[in-house]
């Protein structure tokens, strides 16, 4: 037997027990926590959701993760979707879908529609930002929160889809531009956290060749492609999975001991509409 057939026979192995609930349980928190992008996300949106009130709307849903974490605190949560892009990706196959599609002009809501609005991690597949936080404004009610999240640092994703990285000033300008007023900036981890993700990142879909797996885990499901396939490497996972855990928990940790403010993943800020 080929090289190639006993790695793809592994993988196949691996993929089939992934299907049995407690092993995929175990899998993904462990992924979940490796993958510092998304854990460090995870924590900022659980501190940033008691802030949310009233009708909330999520622009940009996907398959709208983050309602959980979100219901407890609104009375009404509406996901919505620019339909031609969101067709286009692995989200659009999955159960939970957006309630609302737009055709990525106009929000198709009144003026003043809603207490809350949010935005994780789109900004960056807009290629005409400024028209959107414009319209998120527009929808937002004159006491009510925009709650945005956009990267700063970030591999390319979802792509074609991927045309912006942002920085606070940048955000503060362009949300003043739209008349919102940015009342506090949250950074998502810093220099060492930037540097897991990416080390992380490079031993998952490079060496180890665990796209496949990451998508039966239920991760990346946005994407229709993780980038240039590389070649599948099960064998590797012994080694690979220790090294991304020490990894990720070292990163945590120089990030508290020695941090360093000028890199960070995403930001995430807090804008109200400008007194008067």
């Amino acid at each position: 037997m080929s090289q190639g057939a006993k790695s793809t026979g592994a993988m196949g192995v691996l993929q089939s027990a992934l299907k049995f609930g407690p092993v995929q349980r175990t899998a993904r928190r462990t992924a979940d926590w490796v993958d510092l992008q998304y854990s460090l996300l995870l924590e900022q949106i659980a501190k940033a959701a008691p802030r949310a009130r009233g009708r909330l709307l999520d622009v940009g849903c996907g398959d709208k993760p983050y309602e959980p974490t979100f219901r407890p605190y609104v009375t009404e949560y509406i996901g919505i979707e620019h339909e031609s892009v969101f067709a286009q990706t692995n989200a659009s196959t999955g159960a939970r879908r957006p309630d609302l599609y737009y055709d990525g002009s106009r929000l198709p809501f009144e003026d003043a529609s809603f207490d809350t609005v949010l935005s994780i991690q789109v900004l960056e597949h807009t290629p005409r930002p400024m028209p959107l936080l414009h319209e998120m404004a527009r929808v937002l009610r004159p006491s009510g929160l925009l709650i945005l999240s956009a990267p700063f640092s970030a591999r390319l994703h979802e792509e074609p889809f991927d045309f912006f990285r942002y920085t606070p000033h940048g955000l503060r300008a362009m949300c003043g531009e739209a008349g919102l007023e940015v009342t506090e900036v949250w950074d998502q981890g810093n220099l060492w956290s930037v540097i897991g993700h990416k080390l992380n990142s490079f031993l998952a879909f490079r060496v180890a060749g665990i796209q496949g797996l990451a998508v039966e885990m239920g991760k990346h499901t946005q994407e229709t492609s993780l980038g240039p396939d590389s070649k599948s490497r099960p064998w590797s996972l012994p080694f690979v999975v220790p090294a991304m855990v020490a990894i990720a928990g070292g990163a945590r940790v120089l990030d508290r001991v020695a941090p360093d403010l000028t890199e960070t993943l995403s930001y995430m800020v807090f804008a109200r509409h400008r007194a008067g």
